[in-house]
C-alpha cells in the first residue's frame, strides 16, 4: 500500500450519472487484483474532508504498459461530484490498493458473475484478468438496475464474450425484476462452480442465500463507507458466520469476503 499524489489521464460520463476515470500512478497500483479498492481524496480540500472509497475498475494500460489504474463511479454526493468535474491534468490523492481480491479456485470452469448498478465496477477488472489466463473459465454476468441508465459497461462485458442477463425495476430494458431471480433460476438449472457478487448489501443477502441454498461457493464483495480504509475507524464492521459475536471489518477483512464468513 502506498499513498501518493495521482494526476487525471481522462475523465468521461458513460451514462447520465455514470462517469469514468483514468488515473496516472505506478508501484503497486499496476499490481492491483481485481477485488481491492483505493481511497481517493482532494490535496488541500476540506470539502470533502475524508477520503472515499472505490474499486478498482481496470488498470489503464498505454503500449502494453500499466501507466495506472481506472475508477468507476456513481453522482450521488459531493465527492463524486466533484470527480465528475475533474479535467486532465488535476491532481487527486490516492491511498492503496487495499483490502482483499477475489480468488478463482485452481479447476474453476463455469463463473457466474452477479453486479448491481456500480458494483459491476470490480467484475469488469476480473473478467479482464480471466481473459489473460491460458484456459479461462466461462463467465455469465447479471447485471441489474433500477433502470436502463444504471446499466453501465454492458457492451464491454459483451466484447469480451461474456454473456449479460439485464433486470430493471422498471422494466426499461431487460426483465422487470430483481438481479437475483434469474441468478437463482440459472444457479438452479445449471449450477456454476463459483458464484461473485458485488452490490448493495440487500442484493448481496440474496445472492448469498441462493447460494448457500444450493451449495454453490460464493464470494462477495461488499459495497460500505469508510473513513479510514485501514481497520482505524471501525465504522465498516460485518457480523462474522462462524462467530456472530466477532465482527470482520472490509476494509482489513475484505472487502471480497467468502460466503463462510459473514453473514448479511
Amino acid at each position: 500500500m502506498i499513498q501518493s499524489l495521482s494526476h487525471v489521464l481522462r475523465n468521461e460520463m458513460v451514462a447520465p450519472s455514470y462517469g469514468r476515470i483514468a488515473l496516472a500512478c505506478s508501484g503497486p497500483f499496476g499490481r492491483a487484483r481485481p477485488g481491492q479498492f483505493v481511497m481517493l481524496g482532494f490535496p488541500g480540500s476540506i470539502d470533502p474532508l475524508l477520503r472515499r472509497p472505490f474499486s478498482i475498475h481496470r488498470l489503464a494500460v498505454d503500449a502494453g504498459r500499466v501507466i495506472g489504474i481506472e475508477l468507476l463511479y456513481k453522482t450521488i454526493g459531493p465527492a463524486t461530484r466533484r470527480m465528475a468535474g475533474l479535467k486532465p491534468g488535476d491532481t487527486v490523492s490516492l491511498m492503496g490498493p487495499l483490502g482483499s481480491a477475489f480468488l478463482i479456485p485452481s479447476g474453476t470452469r463455469c463463473i457466474y458473475l452477479a453486479g448491481g448498478g456500480v458494483g459491476v465496477a470490480p467484475l469488469a477488472f476480473l473478467v479482464e484478468r480471466l481473459r489473460g489466463l491460458e484456459r479461462p473459465p466461462a463467465a455469465r454476468l447479471f447485471l441489474g438496475g433500477r433502470s436502463r441508465e444504471e446499466l453501465v459497461c454492458v457492451e464491454e462485458f459483451e466484447r469480451l464474450g461474456v454473456p449479460v442477463v439485464l433486470t430493471t425495476d422498471d422494466g426499461s430494458c431487460g426483465e422487470q425484476c430483481l438481479v437475483t431471480n434469474p441468478l437463482e433460476a440459472a444457479v438452479r438449472t445449471e449450477p456454476p462452480d463459483l458464484v461473485l457478487a458485488c452490490g448493495p448489501k440487500p442484493m448481496l443477502a440474496c445472492v448469498l442465500g441462493i447460494a448457500r441454498a444450493h451449495g454453490v461457493p460464493c464470494q462477495v464483495s461488499i459495497e460500505t463507507m469508510m473513513a479510514c480504509g485501514m481497520g482505524a475507524c471501525l465504522g465498516c464492521a460485518v457480523p462474522g458466520r462462524r462467530d456472530p459475536a466477532r465482527y470482520l471489518h472490509a476494509c482489513l477483512d475484505g472487502p471480497v469476503f467468502d460466503s463462510a464468513e459473514i453473514d448479511l
